[in-house]
């Protein structure tokens, strides 16, 4: 029977290769995330308005998702070392076109360019943690992918507010650049060989979606995803004019969000050989009571910190969990089906953040909350009903 791997290198080039798409991810995702602390200078810069000077981090989240349902189908007769690589090339291409960006349209192409590359990515780097690690390694590989997910997250904004600061929102880009080059050649050097071993059937990764268990999971990772940013893309305005903390105080708690994230991570990993679809369950279901907590205790600073704390903890580890139900789930299709989870999560955290910006608007706060909460209850509940059509 043919493995999900090429080989068993459980040794230090195998978690090198590892280590060196984590430092990629978290190139990608502070990238992705920086503009959010400098869209005021970017915009005095190129002359454009704020709100234009925005669109700078949908156009990447769009060319994700087109890069990830595409990606598997135009790759499928080329190595996969070449692949991911060439798109870490294309992350410095971004990081220089954002940087020396003359006007608007120039930036909006560099952006674009990095969308690719986070959509391409991220769709090839649960096969390709599948190929380099033995099956009981794999959940700690994706464990320490996620990792660096969490750390991009936690300092993207601060990191880039610092760096804009003293050398101009061009020199927080440009940082981009040898951060990029470093996890190239590291890649180069650690990566071995990876002929693409994708079917013909894997092209089109929408085909998989008749597939139930499949079918029923993503759906899961939608709801999950949709009502974790329908309430997180709201935190800060939440806690400014509801908990009423101070900016000290407000990027403290943010800090800690990350920091308990990154930890999430690192412990999920050791549950997930048993306990995997117990932990695809149990976390919408504690993240959803940590919302409603949000809107009885949100008033409440030292509350509604803890509960933050609480939800960077389990929300940022719930992709782990996922990631492992892919490999298991698809083990010969891993990287149509990874296309297909990154595009549903980039459109659920679109649409999350969407319709709980319409929310918060129309209702108030606790509306977009609640409304998380709905969706989390619904992942906790598809994701049951995924386990159950596999065990039956």
């Amino acid at each position: 029977m043919e493995t999900t791997y090429d080989t068993r290198l459980v040794d230090a080039r195998a978690w090198g290769a590892v280590l060196s798409m984590a430092l990629c991810v978290v190139v990608l995702i502070a990238s992705e995330f920086m503009p959010v602390s400098l869209l005021s200078p970017i915009a005095t810069d190129l002359g454009i308005t704020e709100g234009q000077t925005g669109q700078a981090i949908s156009i990447s989240g769009a060319f994700a998702v087109l890069t990830s349902l595409l990606v598997a189908g135009l790759t499928r007769r080329i190595d996969r070392r070449i692949v991911v690589t060439g798109f870490t090339v294309l992350l410095i291409v971004s990081g220089l076109a954002v940087t020396f960006a003359p006007n608007y349209a120039f930036l909006m192409v560099g952006r674009a360019l990095l969308g690719i590359a986070i959509g391409g990515f991220w769709s090839m780097s649960t096969s390709i943690i599948m190929r380099l690690l033995s099956e009981d390694m794999v959940p700690r590989g994706l464990t320490i992918l996620n990792a660096g997910n969490a750390v991009a997250a936690t300092i993207a904004a601060p990191l880039g507010s610092f760096l804009g600061a003293y050398a101009g929102w061009r020199g927080a880009f440009f940082l981009v650049v040898p951060l990029g080059l470093l996890a190239l050649v590291w890649q180069w050097i650690s990566l071995p060989p990876l002929p693409s071993r994708a079917r013909r059937r894997s092209g089109n990764p929408l085909a998989l979606l008749m597939r139930p268990p499949v079918a029923m999971g993503m759906a899961s990772v939608m709801m999950l995803f949709m009502g974790q940013f329908a309430l997180f893309t709201y935190l800060r305005p939440f806690l400014e004019n509801v908990t009423q903390v101070e900016i000290t105080a407000l990027s403290t708690i943010l800090l800690l969000m990350g920091l308990a994230g990154v930890l999430g991570t690192w412990c999920i990993g050791w549950l997930l050989q048993t306990r995997l679809f117990s932990i695809l369950i149990v976390i919408p279901l504690v993240m959803a009571a940590l919302a409603v907590g949000l809107i009885g205790f949100g008033a409440m600073p030292v509350p509604a910190c803890l509960l933050l704390v609480a939800w960077g903890f389990f929300g940022t580890a719930a992709p782990v969990g996922w990631g492992t139900w892919l490999s298991r789930m698809l083990p010969h299709d891993a990287e149509a089906g990874g296309g297909l989870q990154v595009a549903t999560i980039q459109l659920a955290i679109t649409g999350g953040a969407a319709i709980g910006g319409l929310l918060f608007d129309t209702i108030g706060w606790w509306g977009a909350f609640a409304f998380g909460a709905a969706l989390l209850c619904g992942s906790s509940v598809l994701a049951l009903a995924a386990w159950r059509i596999m065990e039956g």
